[in-house]
């Protein structure tokens, strides 16, 4: 089938840079970008820091400061701008005020949703940061239920604002998941530090009655209802895609937080990666595809992520497991420090940096080559990692 339609769901950055590389990379048929949002697409990760703050040099005060600099209209794409798609048939989408548009070429990129308890707010939109700045001033109480990276990222911010903070985490300690027990106790100590009340241990099935305003951060979900049932998904919603980003359905892609890939780095599993990197990165393997053909381009990075936290940078990059050895660069209560994993190989597979950007830097090479290391010289904190190489 010729390529003359290629239609983009989903108005963040994942979207914007898939529209933007189907123009550089020379298409010319159309292009259309439905978002449900009424702005044009923004940058996220601010939401949750500079939006929240009322003053200073990187304060956010309105919605076109985080705009990606791009110009539609010279483009040549048609904007379909604050409106859902809320269903889809082979070769069409429906859209929320009842249109159908055709494509050719489907790109999923709608990202995920906050999950819901019933009460308290959420924090996905610039609307949702504006309202949760407008209940963290002095004096006021706010409870965020979830000690995640959202979590922190907000009561890092409510403490700068004097707002009275309580986290309320099931778990037994901040990303009980992610990281071992003792990693998980240094983080919880970052919050008494920043005099955070953090309450582990404590699921909450209701709103705390003793906060002016509660946030819930528990997590997020695909937003992949609306594709219906012809579409392969993980327990989690997110959408099969193959290593190419093509899902089980020709000529639909997905791409960003919406997708869990097949990696052949790590096996065949299929990995679903929720951060800013990976939204970033996808587009171009998207478009290969989709312009190229199936094949034209494997999706295989090494997952990274990054968090700003109670005045730390918190880095982490690859996929570490239960079977690899973790050792430290440093103390955890020290103002910075490291840990990485390595295999039963002696090879790391992941980096977690608090402060210590070349490490990652570092780490992030030596994970994507799969270097052996030496675990005593990767435990001293004054050898760089790369000369810990075997």
């Amino acid at each position: 089938m010729k390529l003359e339609r290629v239609l983009v769901v989903g108005g963040g950055m994942a979207g914007l840079h898939t529209v933007r590389l189907l123009r550089e990379k020379g298409f010319q048929g159309t292009v259309t970008f439905l978002g449900a949002e009424p702005h044009a697409p923004y940058d996220r990760p601010p939401l949750s820091k500079a939006v929240l703050k009322y003053r200073g040099e990187d304060a956010v005060d309105d919605v076109a400061e985080l705009a990606f600099a791009f110009d539609f209209e010279d483009a040549g794409v048609t904007l379909r701008f604050g409106e859902r798609a809320v269903g889809w048939a082979p070769g069409t989408v429906i859209t929320s005020g009842g249109d159908r548009l055709p494509y050719d070429a489907l790109v999923v990129a709608t990202g995920s949703e906050p999950v819901p308890l019933g009460f308290g707010g959420t924090l996905r939109t610039y609307e949702d940061a504006l309202l949760l700045r407008d209940t963290i001033g002095a004096g006021k109480r706010l409870a965020i239920v979830g000690a995640g990276w959202i979590g922190a990222e907000v009561a890092t911010a409510a403490r700068a604002a004097d707002c009275q903070v309580t986290v309320h985490e099931a778990r037994e300690r901040p990303l009980a998941a992610l990281f071992p027990a003792a990693i998980g106790e240094a983080m919880a100590g970052w919050y008494r530090q920043a005099g955070v009340a953090l309450r582990c241990s404590d699921p909450v099935t209701g709103a705390p009655d003793d906060a002016d305003h509660v946030l819930v951060a528990v997590g997020a979900r695909p937003d992949t209802r609306w594709l219906g049932a012809a579409f392969h998904r993980a327990s989690d919603g997110s959408l099969l895609a193959s290593e190419h980003l093509e899902t089980n359905v020709p000529g639909v892609y997905a791409v960003g937080d919406v997708a869990a890939y097949r990696s052949l780095r790590y096996g065949g599993e299929h990995v679903r990666v929720e951060h800013w990197d990976n939204a970033l990165r996808g587009p171009d393997t998207v478009v290969a595809n989709v312009l190229e053909g199936v094949g034209a381009e494997v999706f295989d990075p090494v997952p990274y992520f990054w968090s700003e936290q109670f005045g730390r940078m918190v880095q982490y990059v690859g996929r570490h497991t239960a079977h690899d050895r973790m050792v430290l660069r440093g103390a955890l209560g020290d103002p910075s420090w490291s840990a990485v994993w390595l295999d039963p190989l002696h090879r790391p597979t992941a980096v977690l940096a608090v402060g210590r950007p070349r490490d990652l830097a570092q780490g992030r090479r030596l994970v994507a080559a799969g270097t052996v290391l030496d675990a005593h010289r990767v435990a001293d904190v004054g050898v760089p990692l790369t000369s810990a190489a075997v």
